[in-house]
């Protein structure tokens, strides 16, 4: 017979043992390990695990950042969660010590970004319904590359003929770019007025201008959000 499983201890999340200065410093080594620990983004809820129910959350992660002032790396809110990433301005150190980035992705071209950029302001958009936004017909190839990379995936189908896949965002596109979530693109008005986009054409071919900004990226198994209206194309 196999061996029984030994049951997990039940970690003591509260510490009423200790003094609260204890108590808060232990909180705060532990929300440190586990994200450190983590090669992806941790979750609020995550870290909520290991801390008592009446730890403000917000307050240890602003302690744990402040600790972290001067130091080559720093905790930041990233694709819905929290991560270590180390400061840009020791990028050329890591990269003459290690190697690493020596053989990194070749950048985006410009009109692969100004593809990537449109599809996170106005997913779930289609290949077709890009070609509307450019005046012209967008390569499979840029679609696929940008698949490649993680940026983007295959979202719900359009409610058109054919039913064709839509574009979405993904968490890596988040974590790469560095934003929490959708929410923190830059509005759009900006990129008017930088002659990135043109409102006043979206707006006449009947694109929600904005929209992307109310959105959640997905990832995997998460759910893109779905348009109140459909896109024609």
């Amino acid at each position: 017979m196999g061996r029984r499983a030994r049951p997990k201890a039940n970690l003591d999340t509260e510490l009423a043992d200790l003094p609260p200065e204890l108590r808060w410093r232990e909180w705060m080594g532990r929300v440190e390990a586990v994200i450190f620990a983590s090669s992806e983004p941790v979750p609020r809820e995550v870290l909520a695990k290991v801390v008592g129910r009446d730890c403000n959350l917000d307050l240890l992660i602003d302690a744990i950042r402040d600790e972290l002032r001067g130091r080559p790396y720093d905790l930041v809110s990233v694709a819905g969660g929290l991560q270590h990433r180390t400061r840009t301005g020791f990028a050329d150190a890591i990269r003459a010590a290690t190697g690493l980035g020596a053989t990194a992705p070749k950048p985006l071209s410009q009109s692969e970004a100004l593809v990537l950029m449109c599809i996170a302001y106005f997913q779930p958009i289609t290949r077709g319904e890009l070609g509307r936004v450019f005046g012209k017909e967008i390569s499979r190839d840029v679609i696929g590359h940008l698949r490649g990379l993680g940026f983007i995936a295959a979202g719900p189908r359009c409610p058109t003929p054919g039913a064709p896949y839509t574009n979405v965002t993904t968490k890596t596109f988040l974590s790469h770019f560095g934003f929490e979530s959708l929410r923190d693109l830059p509005d759009i008005d900006l990129l008017e007025d930088a002659g990135l986009l043109s409102k006043d054409i979206l707006l006449a071919d009947g694109f929600p201008v904005g929209l992307g900004a109310d959105a959640t990226a997905v990832d995997g198994d998460d759910e893109p959000f779905e348009r109140d209206e459909p896109l024609a194309g």
